[in-house]
């Protein structure tokens, strides 16, 4: 019994080592830095950004009210990321900001089946002007 007891010892030590490992090998999602200053502390924005979105959407589409707030493409033109040919990189590209948290989380991204998901050229001048 007392061998048992041992052995029940070790295999839990042994899981709890493996489950350590496996944590520590996690790569944590590289978050894009936005060129200017945010619309919402970081914080917010993180734990909020959906509610933001719908919110314009409902606001935009049912009600025809267009502010640059919150706006889909404000977050676009603001964190998209560039390779290294200085191109903008697509959704499909796993540096995309959206990406690299959305992955991690294991959220699925279905924004882009009608929305850019990068900025037009003139996209940050449009914003600054409307704003």
């Amino acid at each position: 019994m007392h061998l048992l007891h041992i052995l029940k010892a070790l295999f839990m030590t042994a899981m709890l080592m493996a489950a350590i490992a496996a944590n520590a090998e996690i790569p944590r999602p590289e978050v894009v830095k936005a060129e200017g200053k945010c619309v919402e502390p970081t914080d917010v924005m993180r734990r909020n950004h959906m509610e933001f979105i719908l919110h314009q959407r409902d606001e935009t589409v049912h009600e025809g009210i267009r502010t640059s707030k919150h706006s889909f493409k404000q977050c676009i033109s603001c964190h998209a990321v560039k390779d290294d040919q200085g191109e903008y990189v697509s959704v499909d590209d796993s540096r995309h900001f959206c990406v690299t948290c959305h992955e991690y989380t294991a959220v699925n991204i279905d924004c882009f089946q009608c929305h850019a998901d990068t900025p037009r050229s003139t996209d940050k001048h449009e914003l600054r002007v409307n704003e």
